[in-house]
Protein backbone atom coordinates (compact mmCIF):
# COMPACT_ATOMS: atom_id res chain seq x y z
CA UNK A 1 0.00 0.00 0.00
CA UNK A 2 2.60 2.27 0.65
CA UNK A 3 4.84 1.72 -2.32
CA UNK A 4 1.24 2.62 -4.05
CA UNK A 5 1.12 5.58 -2.75
CA UNK A 6 4.97 6.50 -3.03
CA UNK A 7 4.00 6.10 -6.88
CA UNK A 8 1.14 8.42 -6.92
CA UNK A 9 2.65 11.34 -5.63
CA UNK A 10 5.72 10.82 -7.82
CA UNK A 11 3.44 10.73 -10.90
CA UNK A 12 1.86 13.53 -9.08
CA UNK A 13 4.27 15.92 -8.29
CA UNK A 14 5.80 15.13 -12.14
CA UNK A 15 2.82 15.89 -13.58
CA UNK A 16 1.90 19.24 -11.37
CA UNK A 17 4.70 21.22 -13.78
CA UNK A 18 3.92 19.95 -16.90
CA UNK A 19 0.04 21.05 -16.24
CA UNK A 20 1.40 24.75 -15.03
CA UNK A 21 3.50 24.99 -18.10
CA UNK A 22 0.65 24.43 -19.88
CA UNK A 23 -1.21 27.04 -18.33
CA UNK A 24 1.75 29.16 -18.86
CA UNK A 25 1.80 28.89 -22.57
CA UNK A 26 -1.90 29.74 -22.54
CA UNK A 27 -1.71 33.12 -20.85
CA UNK A 28 1.59 34.15 -22.48
CA UNK A 29 0.53 33.65 -26.20
CA UNK A 30 -2.19 36.29 -25.80
CA UNK A 31 -2.52 38.15 -22.36
CA UNK A 32 -2.22 41.73 -22.01
CA UNK A 33 -1.34 42.10 -18.38
CA UNK A 34 1.87 40.89 -19.89
CA UNK A 35 2.38 43.30 -22.59
CA UNK A 36 1.90 40.92 -25.51
CA UNK A 37 0.33 42.55 -28.06
CA UNK A 38 -2.45 39.98 -29.48
CA UNK A 39 -3.52 41.80 -32.92
CA UNK A 40 0.91 41.97 -33.26
CA UNK A 41 1.90 39.05 -32.16
CA UNK A 42 4.73 39.38 -35.13
CA UNK A 43 6.36 41.70 -33.26
CA UNK A 44 10.04 40.68 -32.07
CA UNK A 45 10.38 42.35 -29.29
CA UNK A 46 7.27 40.49 -28.04
CA UNK A 47 8.75 36.99 -29.43
CA UNK A 48 11.65 37.45 -27.65
CA UNK A 49 10.63 38.01 -24.49
CA UNK A 50 7.67 34.78 -25.03
CA UNK A 51 10.99 32.79 -25.86
CA UNK A 52 12.95 33.62 -22.96
CA UNK A 53 9.65 33.25 -20.68
CA UNK A 54 9.28 29.76 -22.42
CA UNK A 55 12.89 28.51 -21.73
CA UNK A 56 13.17 30.12 -17.89
CA UNK A 57 9.61 27.71 -17.78
CA UNK A 58 11.57 24.89 -19.10
CA UNK A 59 14.49 25.48 -17.44
CA UNK A 60 12.54 25.98 -13.86
CA UNK A 61 10.78 22.51 -14.28
CA UNK A 62 14.01 20.57 -15.20
CA UNK A 63 15.39 22.59 -11.51
CA UNK A 64 12.28 21.23 -9.97
CA UNK A 65 12.43 18.14 -11.21
CA UNK A 66 16.29 17.42 -9.93
CA UNK A 67 15.50 18.59 -6.62
CA UNK A 68 12.95 15.88 -6.60
CA UNK A 69 15.63 13.37 -7.67
CA UNK A 70 18.32 14.33 -5.21
CA UNK A 71 15.59 14.11 -2.42
CA UNK A 72 14.55 10.83 -3.76
CA UNK A 73 18.31 9.71 -3.76
CA UNK A 74 19.05 11.28 -0.60
CA UNK A 75 16.13 10.09 1.72
CA UNK A 76 16.80 6.12 0.14
CA UNK A 77 19.86 6.15 0.92
CA UNK A 78 20.12 3.75 3.93
CA UNK A 79 22.86 4.70 4.95
CA UNK A 80 25.05 4.29 2.10
CA UNK A 81 27.32 7.49 1.84
CA UNK A 82 28.03 7.64 -1.15
CA UNK A 83 24.06 7.87 -2.43
CA UNK A 84 23.30 10.36 0.73
CA UNK A 85 26.52 12.45 -0.94
CA UNK A 86 25.02 12.16 -4.50
CA UNK A 87 21.53 13.44 -3.21
CA UNK A 88 22.65 15.99 -1.27
CA UNK A 89 25.32 17.60 -4.27
CA UNK A 90 22.10 17.38 -6.39
CA UNK A 91 19.93 19.22 -4.36
CA UNK A 92 22.49 21.51 -3.16
CA UNK A 93 22.90 22.51 -7.47
CA UNK A 94 19.11 21.92 -8.16
CA UNK A 95 18.71 24.82 -5.67
CA UNK A 96 21.01 27.00 -6.88
CA UNK A 97 19.76 26.74 -10.53
CA UNK A 98 16.41 27.96 -9.56
CA UNK A 99 17.76 30.84 -7.17
CA UNK A 100 19.91 31.71 -10.72
CA UNK A 101 16.75 31.07 -12.81
CA UNK A 102 14.72 33.26 -10.71
CA UNK A 103 17.35 36.19 -10.92
CA UNK A 104 17.75 35.53 -14.88
CA UNK A 105 13.55 36.31 -14.99
CA UNK A 106 13.88 39.22 -12.48
CA UNK A 107 16.63 40.58 -14.41
CA UNK A 108 14.92 40.08 -18.12
CA UNK A 109 11.64 41.79 -16.55
CA UNK A 110 13.94 44.67 -14.97
CA UNK A 111 15.71 45.36 -18.42
CA UNK A 112 12.79 45.18 -20.35
CA UNK A 113 10.76 47.28 -18.18
CA UNK A 114 13.66 50.17 -18.19
CA UNK A 115 13.52 49.73 -21.67
CA UNK A 116 10.03 49.67 -21.74
CA UNK A 117 9.62 46.97 -24.33
CA UNK A 118 6.82 45.79 -25.51
CA UNK A 119 5.16 47.22 -22.10
CA UNK A 120 5.43 50.19 -23.96
CA UNK A 121 1.56 51.74 -23.24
Amino acid sequence: MKKKIVIFLTLLVLVMPLVSFAGLLDQVQCDQNWGINCSNSTDVQSLVVMIIDIVLSVAGIIAVLFVIIGGYWYILSGGNEETAEKGKKTLTNAIIGIIIIVLSFVIVRVISNTLSWPWSS
